[in-house]
């Protein structure tokens, strides 16, 4: 998945299990399994983004999957979105230290607040473990440009979250969410992934939606604790 950049993505995943252990980015236990589980997991996905297209990553973390996908595809032009502040800065450092600056933008915030900014109007927008089907379109949806799509990693709730909230991605301009599934004969499982394609340009969430998001200096501890939650 990496080729002749395998040496980067095995200093990314260094950091991982180190600063980012260290830094609460990363579960002490997720260390011996961060290839299958994490890097080889997102890696696969970039089987589903066209060659130079533009990409954001919400909820970005400790850079999973952005930073994964800027290290197999340096074609790839991402930004890394992301609320929190500790956050924020371990992927400020990872993208310099691994030479990603002039692919790799990190932007310090919520999807709502970005999605008049130069984010906006992405091919693809990524989300991993970071909210159900309904919540996550709202956020990730006008970040995209029409004919663009969504990319949400799941797990095995994917198809029932396809289905419940089928009617909410169609109110926020998406089209039927569809399961895919990367990485099949690589790894076991494969990655599961919710396509939803934009249809028509969506209004930015407001309300309920929005709230569910933590920012530095609103609900800290709370964010923190989701994302813990979230990365394993």
């Amino acid at each position: 998945m990496f080729g002749d950049r395998f040496g980067l993505a095995v200093d990314y995943a260094r950091l991982l299990i180190t600063d980012g252990v260290v830094r609460g980015l990363i579960g002490p236990r997720e260390a011996p399994r961060i290839w299958e589980r994490h890097l080889v997991n997102c890696a696969v996905v970039s089987q589903m983004i066209p060659i130079g297209a533009s990409v954001v990553d919400v909820g970005s973390g400790a850079g999973l999957p952005g930073i994964v996908l800027a290290v197999a595809r340096p074609d790839l032009r991402i930004t890394l979105v992301e609320p929190l502040a500790r956050r924020t800065a371990f992927l400020s450092e990872a993208v310099t230290a691994l030479g990603l600056d002039t692919t790799v933008t990190v932007v310090r915030g919520r999807a709502e607040d970005v999605v008049d900014g130069p984010p906006a109007g992405a091919d693809v927008v990524t989300a991993r473990a970071v909210a159900p089907l309904d919540r996550l379109a709202g956020w990730c949806l006008p970040l995209a440009r029409v004919g663009g799509r969504l990319l949400a990693l799941k797990g095995a709730s994917a198809a029932s979250e396809a289905a419940e909230h089928r009617e909410a991605v169609a109110a926020l301009g998406g089209a039927d969410p569809v399961v895919r599934l990367c990485g099949e004969g690589l790894i076991d499982p494969p990655t599961t992934v919710l396509e939803v394609v934009v249809l028509s340009r969506p209004k930015p969430s407001t309300g309920a939606a929005g709230s569910g998001r933590g920012t530095a200096g609103r609900s800290g501890k709370r964010a923190s604790e989701r994302g813990r939650s979230r990365r394993g």
